[in-house]
């Protein structure tokens, strides 16, 4: 990121150093209007020369161009370095409401890791008249939508697709421990609608997690901090749901009672099932079980013995619908687990080992999953598809130049071999993957190449496809090609499914089939109006994806926004999409890979355009057909380049008109610094891409996202002014 930014007398960045405020310091955010830096002129922009092509960007360049600027204050010095938004209580701001995050989110030149030192003031005179929106649905509109998605699947209540796991602190028992929960919970559940990701202790009193979270499985053993535990607690209490297992986590009155005969031995346990029925197995005891308590709800299980020791119970909680199913046997361990102590417990445990798993998708249906589990698809080969007849033999001639004596490719990460057909008896691994060059051998019920033919009208993006029905990740596809094509024969790699799609940082990207999904090449000049300003890629990515669907004829009112950085929403309510960039400086180029992925035909885990468009239908009694991925993806590479020009030409004003337009942020308050923090109105982005805000009575400033892993409008900082 340094490389990518140049300081007022022309010297190139060394460093980027990310600065978290203490208390003292945000308070100086109160007293900022008494130290305002002179802001530049402000000027309006003319509108754009370019006709609209299919009434692509037919509303960029109009309304109010205006917005708060500064110069960058860059420095030397030392270096530093996240996701789901939030459903909310009714009375808060859309800020904090009804908001989705499907992990993918985006580590999009990690924009929230580069935070530059910089503070940017203006008057408040001075700040953007941005557009208030009134074509989100009403009340009325929203509500009825939500129900009737919410009668077709559970998950649509602002809640994201994530289960997390919490195993304590002990450094060395958790990541054993943290395995074999994630282990037993990927056999059980739906992986194409779930993401698990580890809570660690420090994340659990920091983040805004309950926000996000479909389901938090506490495993630990040891005892739980007194503040973790009433975070906990507060997630049951606003309806949240809690799987225990073997934890000393209890709620509703129960207590955790040590039986020291029981520990690690197996026992017989019966199970009673939500609809009464029984199943008797044979489970791995933790040597505790569960006395008092109110009276449980439908699932419970208890030890064959004398005392019908009480080993598994569950607990609502709360008038909002929490619950908790709490367990003193091992669900989570196999019959191998090294605290298995006999042969012939052994022998037992494996005896019940199906109904091991029968019991805990039980537990975890109840708790609102799904574990409807589908088996990972087989890796298939690529094919290269060529958008314009006029390259072939370009293309061709090129490619046979690069090619080895074999035909291959390679890369650090994985190797192409070019064939002209393709037989099952060739090998595909996620590190090497045949393509096949034939199109005559090309079919596919999801990818049409005339349907995207007749939607791409670029000069240069989106010419060369590389297409896949499964394939590991669409990032990787073009790492061997990316710095020697030339550039009008622009790369694009295609899947229907991706079996290890990549998320910001270390988050999940899930790919069920439905979804668009494509990486673009895109080579951006350094010294060029977007070369200097690399984080803006992300947000014309987003843009783009709501422009193509938005600007088709009767489309329009398809309530999709962009929500910065790099997210696409069903209005405030979810996200639909989002973007990854990856880019890599070589000479005076810019070397950019966008990811991007959003929900076409698939309803599940959370929403897509199709859905939205069979809404719009009733609502309106209109007729408006259905969309293709492959349509979409071509229209949204269209317009991408067309805002690439654009923002060349005329900077940010000339794309950030369209962009105010479509965002879900006009008039948003958020915190900075934490939630205790001073409110802000969010304003507007900065020269850079960054948000800017305002405080009552204060200064408009540019403001970083503080690092946390749940959501880039929580815990807002102030960099630190030099």
């Amino acid at each position: 990121m340094e490389e990518r930014l140049q300081m007022d007398n022309g010297l190139i960045a060394q460093k980027i150093v990310s600065v978290h405020l203490k208390d003292p310091a945000l308070k100086e955010v109160n007293g900022a209007s008494t130290k305002q830096v002179q802001a530049r002129p402000l000027s309006p922009e003319p509108s754009l020369e370019a006709e609209p092509v299919q009434g692509i960007m037919e509303h960029c360049g109009q309304g109010d161009s205006r917005a708060a600027g500064g110069s960058c204050l860059l420095k030397r010095g030392g270096a530093s370095g996240g996701a789901p938004p939030a459903g909310g209580e009714p009375g808060q701001s859309s800020a904090e409401c009804h908001q989705l995050h499907l992990s993918s989110c985006h580590e999009c030149l990690e924009l929230e890791n580069s935070t530059i030192e910089s503070v940017r003031f203006a008057s408040a005179e001075n700040i953007p008249d941005l557009p208030c929106d009134d074509s989100s649905p009403v009340d009325g509109a929203t509500s009825e939508l939500c129900s009737e998605q919410e009668r077709r699947r559970g998950n649509i209540l602002g809640k994201a697709p994530n289960v997390l796991l919490y195993v304590g602190s002990s450094s060395e028992e958790a990541p054993g421990r943290l395995q074999q929960v994630r282990s037993v919970l990927t056999d059980c559940v739906d992986t194409d609608s779930y993401a698990l990701y580890h809570l660690s202790e420090d994340s659990a009193l920091r983040d805004p997690w309950p926000d996000n979270c479909l389901l938090l499985v506490i495993a630990t053993r040891e005892p739980i901090p007194k503040d973790v535990h009433q975070k906990f607690m507060a997630y049951l209490s606003q309806g949240g749901k809690v799987l225990g297992l073997s934890s000393s986590f209890t709620c509703g009155g129960f207590q955790v009672t040590s039986r020291d005969t029981l520990r690690n031995t197996a026992q017989n346990l019966v199970f009673s099932k939500a609809d009464g029925s029984e199943v008797r197995l044979s489970v791995l005891s933790s040597g505790c079980v569960y006395e008092q308590g109110l009276s449980p709800g439908k699932l419970q299980g208890h030890l064959e013995n004398p005392d019908k020791d009480k080993m598994i119970v569950h607990v609502p909680f709360g008038s909002l619908g929490g619950e908790a199913v709490l367990c003193q046997v091992h669900l989570e361990l196999p019959p191998s687990a090294s605290v298995v102590q006999t042969q012939e417990d052994f022998n037992v445990l494996k005896s019940s080992n199906m109904r091991r798993h029968e019991v805990l998708k039980e537990i975890l249906t109840t708790l609102g999953l799904s574990c409807d589990v589908r088996q990972v698809p087989a890796l298939t080969p690529l094919y290269l598809l060529l958008a314009a007849e006029e390259i072939q033999d370009p293309f061709m001639q090129w490619l046979g130049r690069h090619v080895d004596p074999e035909g291959v490719i390679k890369s650090s990460k994985l190797s192409l071999k070019f064939i002209s057909s393709y037989t099952s008896e060739m090998e595909i691994t996620p590190s090497s993957i045949p393509v096949v060059t034939d199109p005559e051998t090309f079919s596919s019920e999801h990818f049409n190449l005339e349907t995207y033919r007749r939607n791409l009208q670029t000069s240069q993006l989106g010419k060369v496809i590389l297409f896949a029905e499964v394939t590991s990740t669409t990032m990787n596809l073009l790492d061997g090609l990316m710095f020697e094509i030339p550039q009008e024969m622009g790369l694009i790699a295609v899947a229907v499914r991706q079996t290890q799609g990549k998320g910001r940082g270390p988050n999940a990207w899930l790919s069920p089939v439905g979804c668009a999904l494509f990486t673009l090449l895109v080579s951006i000049p350094l010294r060029s109006q977007l070369g200097q300003r690399i984080p803006f890629v992300q947000h014309l990515m987003s843009l783009a994806v709501v422009e193509a669907v938005r600007s088709i004829p009767e489309y329009e009112d398809i309530n999709l926004r962009v929500k910065w950085p790099n997210d696409i929403y069903y209005g405030d309510l979810m996200k639909i999409g989002g973007v990854l960039v990856n880019s890599t400086l070589m000479g005076e180029m810019f070397y950019i890979l966008i990811g991007c992925g959003f929900n076409v035909t698939n309803s599940n885990p959370t929403i897509c355009i199709n859905d939205l468009i069979a809404e719009h239908n009733k609502q309106h009694e209109a007729a408006l057909k259905p969309l293709r991925a492959d349509h979409l993806i071509a229209r949204a590479v269209t317009v991408l380049e067309k805002l690439i020009d654009t923002f060349q030409d005329r900077g940010p004003n000339g794309v950030l008109p369209l962009y105010y337009k479509y965002w879900v942020h006009s008039g948003q308050q958020v915190r900075l610094g934490s939630t205790e923090g001073p409110q802000v109105s969010i304003v507007g982005l900065d020269d850079s891409g960054f948000l800017q805000v305002h405080q009552k009575g204060g200064a408009v400033v540019t403001v970083h996202p503080d690092g946390n892993s749940f959501d880039m409008l929580r815990n807002l900082i102030l960099p630190k002014r030099q």
